[in-house]
């Protein structure tokens, strides 16, 4: 088929790669423009974009898709299909309209739950106890077009880096198989119950919350792994756990504050429960094992978290 793609971050990149490898004409790559990154502010390009040059594919970066000169040479590219897999823009109905088969997007969650920007991390935070991917006939809605195929995951213990990249390799599988005969996946409507919005992640999301239970802080620190990262401050400075055990469930802790640590092993009271960080990462740092960072910076019982 001829295609357009449409997509930006890394979760996008193996959809790409499928779509090449099995032998689609890629008509064209858009991805969102190069913009400075880290801490250097350098411009960089996308994942996609990258991807896409050096497999000698021609790029496309409007900062938007509404002037009519962008919808007219869309239009031009006479395509089957677009692809779309975390393009970050909004498509007008001239776009969503211009291909044969219109467009389809890798979804990454079990539609309609979890709608929207951050449907990944939202499940972790929710505790959902599986999330998937949905190929979606888009529509002008946010994530409210037709299914054409869905699967399921467990979420168990991942983070949400993790569970982006398992998501991103089903979807690229997902996607090929929906467009080896699109009669045979034909679209459906979502359920009109059960919908929920994964509003986009703010990051004073990330700071931890030791007055709520410790499964619910363990949530946090996988679902903002690895960003914006979970954390907390020390003496002004801020500390990221990036993975954490929980110790005690469901019970208070006689005598525990929340926040405040209960050992020299960075075990943390919370409300209720405790957590143990097991992996962590000091500003400017390196990530590390917590045992080899107290051994270099000891943080003893009684020590209040911010």
């Amino acid at each position: 088929m001829r295609i357009a793609f449409m997509g930006t971050p890394p979760f996008a990149v193996p959809t790409l790669a499928a779509l090449h490898a099995a032998g689609h004409e890629i008509a064209a790559v858009y991805t969102q423009p190069p913009r400075p990154a880290q801490r250097g502010k350098k411009v960089q390009q996308s994942a996609v974009h990258v991807w896409a040059e050096a497999h000698g594919l021609p790029v496309r970066t409007p900062k938007s898709l509404k002037s009519a000169e962008e919808q007219v040479a869309f239009a031009a590219l006479n395509l089957d299909v677009a692809v779309v897999a975390a393009y970050g823009l909004i498509l007008p109905q001239a776009v969503l309209d211009a291909p044969r088969e219109g467009c389809l997007n890798v979804h990454g969650s079990i539609l309609p739950r979890w709608r929207g920007a951050a449907p990944v991390q939202r499940a972790i935070l929710a505790g959902d106890t599986e999330t998937g991917v949905t190929i979606m006939q888009m529509d002008a809605g946010l994530d409210t077009g037709a299914m054409r195929l869905v699967d399921t995951t467990v979420i168990a213990g991942k983070s949400a880096g993790e569970l982006t990249d398992e998501l991103a390799e089903m979807g690229a599988r997902m996607m090929v198989t929906v467009l080896s005969d699109l009669s045979v996946f034909a679209p459906v409507s979502q359920p009109e119950t059960g919908v929920t919005y994964a509003a986009k992640i703010d990051k004073s999301e990330a700071r931890l919350d030791f007055l709520t239970s410790a499964v619910q802080v363990e949530r946090q620190i996988r679902a903002f792994n690895p960003v914006p990262g979970a954390f907390f401050e020390l003496d002004g400075e801020r500390y990221k756990i990036l993975a954490a055990e929980v110790v005690h469930p469901a019970e208070t802790v006689a005598g525990a504050t929340p926040g405040v640590t209960l050992g020299d092993a960075l075990t943390i009271a919370c409300n209720p429960g405790a957590i143990r960080a097991t992996r962590v990462q000091r500003a400017g740092k390196p990530a590390m094992d917590a045992t080899e960072l107290l051994r270099g910076r000891a943080i003893p019982k009684g020590v209040r978290l911010a």
